[in-house]
């Protein structure tokens, strides 16, 4: 499967390189980045990591670059980004094999989201004929206007679970303002961005406004987005990664977008339709492999469907088994690397010695086909409190805990109880109920009798440890804007 992915022909050419001021490095004097498949273990490919003077160089060319970019109409930038977005979709296929191989989400799922990518380019081309500032009322003779002007750079970091879209999300409404992006992604998945980065050459955009270097956080990230050029710095992922960005980023000044971890609760209710919750609450859980922000961290059920609830949600669990991503029906892959599934493992043994009972699951699938790669079974746990680690830290896998609670005030405290606030899910035919719990939650984004993904036109935005700005919608494209106040008298 891994040598498919390398031809001279596709989007990764012959081997794997940054891609930096319009040119393809292989330079790996700086070191490389084994990208493994998290299915079976094995190395797919050794990714140059970029260096200091190789993430200046890419800044350098994006300043100069943006100079004439920023120029041209939003009808003109919004004609790349269409070719870019039809791109998308001609190379489909590539793209979503490729997810699949470094990431370990199923193919059908990873097609899934290379559609997702060029729903984000759409709604990027969308803002062509947006207002773009406003007029006050003032003086006879003068006019006082507010107009909108992109920042310049934009350094973009990337997370791991969803290469392609995440891409989309930051690199469409960035240069669709008339910015130039410098972008890392993630270490354990660098390979979707530097085909896409080939795919936007191809279709047009500019040598020098789209970079992609590669390399560690703390190494290449660090040293883009401190970068004295860069003007913006957007990210997605870890909250220790946010707070270490911030750190580095004070003495600049600059904006910072941040969309970080979460612990979404999913309230279910007493008068809930049970079917609905139950398929909910573990589609929510078991989406990729449960490594999504928005997935449904922790299970709330009233008392009177506790029993219920937890016997239905058992066997859907239990029904499902993981398979190679790219087998026929394959549903639920790889967690992305074996780090990760120590990770979770520790977290579920935990929850156990403290008192938690695995009511399916637990570890590892049995069957030699598991005993290579990150593989981890669904698992539901009862018996949780909600003091319990599990129950208030990320757990990014397919692990439910499931706490039963009395009375509404218990639950929002409960739910409200963690650091983070990015998504909430409720379920209840009591709409003065919902409409209660929309108000009393502390999260940015709430789904009442649903769950996600999110939408293009919405705005993607946590609280508290969940992050700062947002993505999507109108709301997260203004976040690659700074306004200019102009004062004129024209009239004397």
């Amino acid at each position: 499967m891994t040598h498919e992915l390398f031809d001279s022909k596709g989007l990764l050419g012959s081997a794997p390189a940054a891609f930096v001021a319009g040119e393809y490095e292989l330079d790996s004097s700086h070191g490389t980045l084994p990208v493994i498949n998290p299915a079976n273990g094995q190395l797919v490919a050794e990714v140059p990591s970029s260096s200091s003077s190789t993430v200046d160089r890419a800044v350098t060319a994006a300043v100069a670059a943006q100079r004439e970019w920023g120029r041209r109409s939003h009808v003109a930038r919004a004609a790349v980004l269409e070719a870019v977005r039809d791109a998308i979709a001609v190379h489909a296929e590539e793209l979503a094999r490729i997810v699949s191989v470094e990431q370990g989400k199923p193919l059908s799922d990873a097609r899934g989201e290379t559609e997702g990518a060029c729903a984000f380019f759409d709604f990027a081309i969308s803002q062509k004929y947006r207002a773009v500032g406003s007029m006050m009322a003032s003086e006879p003779g003068r006019s006082l206007g507010v107009r909108e002007e992109p920042i310049g750079v934009v350094a973009a970091i990337l997370p791991w679970n969803f290469p392609v879209a995440i891409f989309a999300r930051k690199v469409a409404p960035a240069l669709m303002a008339g910015n130039a992006v410098v972008l890392k992604p993630s270490e354990l998945t660098p390979l979707s961005a530097l085909a896409l980065a080939r795919l936007c050459r191809l279709a047009g955009v500019p040598d020098g406004l789209l970079s992609v270097v590669c390399g560690e956080g703390r190494d290449t990230g660090r040293a883009l987005v401190t970068h004295p050029g860069v003007g913006m710095v957007t990210m997605t992922g870890s909250t220790r990664g946010g707070r270490e960005i911030l750190a580095q980023v004070a003495d600049q000044i600059i904006p910072v977008s941040l969309e970080l971890g979460g612990k979404a609760p999913f309230i279910v209710f007493e008068d809930a339709d049970l079917d609905a919750a139950v398929e909910a609450a573990a589609d929510a859980r078991l989406w990729n492999t449960g490594q999504v922000c928005t997935c449904n961290e922790v299970t709330y059920v009233h008392a009177d469907l506790h029993d219920e609830f937890v016997r239905r949600v058992v066997d859907r669990f239990a029904s499902v088994t993981p398979l190679d991503p790219f087998a026929a029906g394959s549903r639920l892959g790889p967690l992305v690397a074996e780090r990760e599934r120590t990770r979770v493992q520790g977290m579920v043994d935990a929850a156990v010695a403290s008192g938690a009972r695995v009511r399916t699951g637990g570890g590892r699938p049995d069957g030699e086909q598991y005993q290579s790669g990150a593989w981890f079974a669904p698992t539901v746990l009862t018996g949780v409190r909600p003091e319990m680690d599990i129950a208030r830290r990320e757990v990014f896998g397919p692990v439910l805990p499931i706490i039963p609670f009395d009375a509404e005030a218990e639950v929002v405290s409960a739910a409200n109880s963690t650091a983070y606030g990015l998504t909430a899910y409720v379920y209840t035919r009591d709409l003065s109920r919902a409409m209660r719990m929309i108000d009393a939650l502390e999260f940015g984004e709430v789904y009442v009798n649903q769950a996600g993904p999110e939408q293009v036109q919405g705005f993607h935005t946590g609280w508290k440890s969940s992050g700062l700005g947002g993505d999507d919608g109108p709301h997260g494209y203004e976040k690659y804007l700074r306004r200019k106040t102009v004062y004129v008298r024209h009239a004397v």
